[in-house]
């Protein structure tokens, strides 16, 4: 519904081995965890192996696989998610950024049980920082 806001301008961050970026959801109406099906995130063209991502909300960081029965933590639109994994930057003063977000809509029933599923797709040009130690 709002794919050109999912990533959140200046918001790539490296530690040398993995990258990460902040996302916003793009939806108008907040979404338990469970309802993050899943996602894809390139720099440059390199993808991220699937195994590698993780997802941070509300101060926790997840897989994929922990937040399919996760119904007690929500992300809501006006909240950021960082979306991190295995990807080294170069030094080049900026970098393609792409995600990809499936998600889906527990209160949309579109027939038979099923619920509404959506995947949507934004991409965007930054430099990168130097992610700061933990």
């Amino acid at each position: 519904m709002i794919p050109d806001r999912i990533i959140e301008q200046g918001t790539l961050t490296t530690d040398g081995a993995r990258a990460a970026v902040e996302v916003r959801l793009p939806w108008y109406r907040a979404l338990p965890a469970s309802c993050i099906a899943g996602a894809t995130l390139a720099v440059d063209g390199v993808e991220a192996p699937a195994e590698s991502l993780r997802w941070e909300m509300n101060g926790r960081t997840f897989t994929f696989d922990e937040l399919v029965p996760n119904t007690e933590e929500w992300w809501f639109p006006t909240d950021s998610a960082v979306l991190s994994g295995d990807i080294a930057l170069d030094d080049a003063p900026e970098h393609k950024v792409e995600v990809s977000l499936v998600l889906y809509i527990p209160y949309i029933v579109i027939g038979d049980g099923e619920v509404l599923h959506i995947e949507e797709r934004d991409a965007k040009t930054m430099p990168a920082r130097k992610a700061v130690a933990a």
